[in-house]
């Protein structure tokens, strides 16, 4: 059967009261209730569905990339920030890339791939908020990878993409792959050299192994031993800096996180390095229009040009800010004076309410970016917002021989301009797309909510708010909207090439793009697989007074809302 991955059902919202979960595959989706059938909570059951996407998903997520995660706790009404992302090694070197004659940097090489955080993420949560023993909820994902799974739909053709990149083929569409041995560790993702097909069933025993290691030992069985060695000289041989001495020191860490006011409601994302502040400067912009009584037109025109100024901050000033240049202090990001209502009240003033804006720059606030996300809100009221990724499918394509684990290319969130805030360096985190999404009000929790897909995320999140706070949708029917997404070369935007494209899905009126192209913006709709684009996301909205829980799952993905 040929699949062509138009929407052609409905989905209605899921309610419960006992606790949910919702992520892009059915089967984590089903783990996780598992674990709070069990008695488990929102980090324990995050913790499990994140593992088991690791084994569905792979070509996604896994112990080889990286996870950031917000957390509600329902006792005190505390949301906390976990940085989960892994740092360039040591050894990594700009300078010596410029010097190959790179201009920006490799996306495929070892010298694409940073630490992975994942499994320290995933420790890291359970050690401050979990209450179920950590190898026992490795266990579904262990046997899942063991014995086997029918692969779905969305996944197979993801897949598919990074045949060849797994494969290492001499002239895959990036001309910086280098090629591999014929017989190379990637072919373990693989049936016979191809990508499983949907429905087929996939067995990944060498992951399975890794798992067992994790279960057993914890998150030292990757960062330190034999896999340690074995992942830095295969880094290494393809052309990286990644040593054990970098494994070993890898550590995650706690950080408050962002806030904004947005109708009636408070958005929490996690800071930089996370691009979490796109959001929330787009938030804020937004707080000027109503957006409720205006036109679909005015809605939409003046939505992209507040997410269009907050990009151009962002890509200014989202960097790692432990490496801030003690000579230039100048240069450290002001997180304080980028949030303000006053610097969203000055930037507003740029916004043409009629036209498209065709150069647009980042502000200085001191005169005035494949991937899954998944959602866990338990009975008590307690939240999980995770995300985690490999990055541009299967990141590097290299794969650790031996134990299965695809390495992430989140490297290539770095530049290589001589004094860039985001310049490569060791031990430095680099501009990170992942962001999960929080909300609350009142001190009560409102939503746990994420929207995956690179850049598309920061705008996949102010859609969602504008949808459900603006326009009064459900979660299932704020995730159904067709959507838009600032798209270009660098990072999927192009906030300064002449306004930079819009990619549009299939749904809007023709008079609305129209109107649209005739303000200006240049628009090319998506439809079929190409929707991929426009990111999978998940909703959990809780009732504050009933504790009546109402989920969604985005219909661009594979997976489902469930609840107890």
């Amino acid at each position: 059967m040929t699949l062509d991955f138009e929407f052609r059902s409905r989905r209605s919202n899921v309610y419960s009261t006992r606790g949910m979960v919702a992520t892009s595959q059915p089967l984590a989706a089903q783990t996780g209730l598992e674990v709070l059938r069990l008695g488990g909570n929102a980090a324990d059951a995050a913790v499990a569905a994140a593992a088991m996407m690791a084994v569905v998903e792979p070509v996604s997520c896994g112990v080889g990339g990286d996870c950031f995660a917000l957390f509600f706790e329902a006792a005190t009404g505390r949301v906390t920030s976990l940085n989960g992302s892994g740092r360039a090694p040591m050894a990594a070197s700009a300078a010596a890339l410029r010097q190959a004659g790179y201009q920006r940097m490799p996306r495929f090489t070892g010298a694409a791939v940073t630490v992975p955080g994942a499994a320290r993420a995933w420790h890291d949560l359970l050690v401050r908020h979990g209450s179920l023993p950590w190898a026992a909820l490795l266990r579904p994902a262990i046997d899942t990878a063991r014995q086997g799974f029918a692969v779905t739909e969305w996944i197979a053709q993801g897949w598919k993409l990074s045949e060849g990149k797994l494969r290492r083929d001499r002239g895959w569409p990036s001309p910086d792959l280098e090629p591999g041995n014929p017989q190379s560790s990637g072919l373990d993702m693989l049936i016979d050299g191809r990508a499983p097909r949907a429905g087929q069933v996939m067995q990944l025993p060498k992951l399975a192994t890794t798992m067992q290691g994790l279960a057993d030992q914890g998150p030292d069985f990757l960062y330190r031993g034999d896999f340690a060695r074995t992942c830095a000289a295969h880094v290494q041989a393809y052309g990286g800096w990644l040593t054990e001495s970098d494994l070993a020191a890898h550590a995650g860490s706690w950080d408050q996180p962002l806030t904004c006011q947005y109708r009636g409601v408070t958005l929490h994302e996690c800071p930089p390095n996370g691009q979490g502040l796109a959001a929330i400067l787009a938030c804020n912009l937004a707080q000027g229009f109503d957006l409720a009584a205006a036109t679909e037109a005015d809605r939409v025109h003046w939505s992209l040009e507040c997410m269009r100024l907050a990009f151009a901050d962002a890509q200014r000033w989202v960097f790692d800010p432990a490496y801030v240049d003690p000579k230039a202090p100048h240069n450290a990001a002001p997180l304080e004076q980028l949030c303000s209502a006053p610097y969203a009240a000055a930037r507003r003033t740029r916004i043409d309410r009629q036209n498209a804006a065709q150069n647009v720059r980042f502000g200085d606030p001191q005169a005035g970016s494949d991937t899954i996300y998944l959602t866990v809100v338990d009975a008590a009221g307690n939240a999980c917002s995770l995300i985690q990724s490999n990055y541009m499918g299967v990141g590097t394509g290299l794969v650790v021989p031996g134990y299965g684990v695809c390495l992430q290319n989140r490297g290539a969130g770095f530049d290589l301009v001589p004094g860039s805030p985001n310049e490569l360096a060791g031990g430095k985190r680099p501009y990170h797309t992942i962001i999960p999404a929080l909300t609350t009000r009142d001190g009560k929790l409102h939503a746990s909510f994420g929207v995956m897909g690179g850049t598309m995320q920061p705008q996949g999140h102010f859609q969602m708010l504008v949808n459900m706070l603006d326009l009064g949708m459900l979660p299932q029917q704020a995730l159904d909207a067709p959507r838009w997404q600032l798209s270009g070369p660098e990072f999927g935007l192009g906030v300064e090439d002449k306004g930079g494209l819009v990619l549009v899905e299939e749904g809007f009126s023709p008079s609305l793009l129209a109107e649209l192209a005739r303000r200006g913006h240049r628009l090319q709709v998506v439809d079929g697989f190409q929707r991929i684009h426009m990111g999978g996301g998940q909703i959990i909205t809780r009732d504050a007074a009933t504790g009546v829980l109402c989920g969604g799952s985005d219909g661009r993905k594979d997976g489902c809302a469930a609840g107890l």
